[in-house]
């Protein structure tokens, strides 16, 4: 009898043990939105941002991408996903940087040492006096959908302003 009652408890610890480490990957991103606008004057974006960061105390955060990237639509949609989106406006502008295929705004890629060889999505972080005070340099976003919604929270977390 001991035995059977050993190996119940020890099967029910690790069921439990599993359930309090279950983690909650990124969903995917089912619509597709043009959210890298080939239009769009990032520069001037990246002004009226850090106007609005240093308004309201926030960081700004770059995304360059592209429309091709899916995960760059993963990291998108995790950004508006009603688990981590109040933590993120708190303290975050964001902007999308258009890469194209590689070949568009390069000098934002270069200020913002960018290292588009690790891919996209790839992350620059901004006071709002725009000083440059994070960068993705090792593709740490580029495979968003393998993220945690908890690692993503912990990076936002960690950045945002005080």
């Amino acid at each position: 009898m001991p035995i059977k009652r050993a190996i119940v408890i020890a099967v029910l610890l690790t069921a439990v043990a599993g359930a309090q480490v279950q983690k909650h990957y990124l969903k995917p991103a089912f619509v597709r939105r043009n959210i890298y606008r080939a239009d769009a004057d990032a520069n001037q974006e990246i002004k009226e941002a850090l106007e609005h960061a240093k308004a309201k105390n926030k960081r700004v955060m770059l995304v360059f991408g592209g429309n091709w990237c899916y995960d760059c639509h993963v990291l998108d949609a995790a950004l508006r996903d009603p688990a981590i989106a109040p933590t993120f406006d708190k303290s975050f502008e964001l902007v999308h940087v258009d890469i194209g295929q590689g070949e568009r705004n390069g000098d934002l890629v270069r200020k913002y040492k960018i290292n588009l060889e690790k891919g996209v999505p790839a992350i620059s972080l901004l006071d709002s006096s725009g000083k440059l005070i994070f960068n993705d340099k090792g593709g740490e976003f580029e495979s968003a959908r393998n993220m945690t919604e908890e690692d993503l929270l912990a990076f936002l977390d960690k950045w945002k302003s005080r």
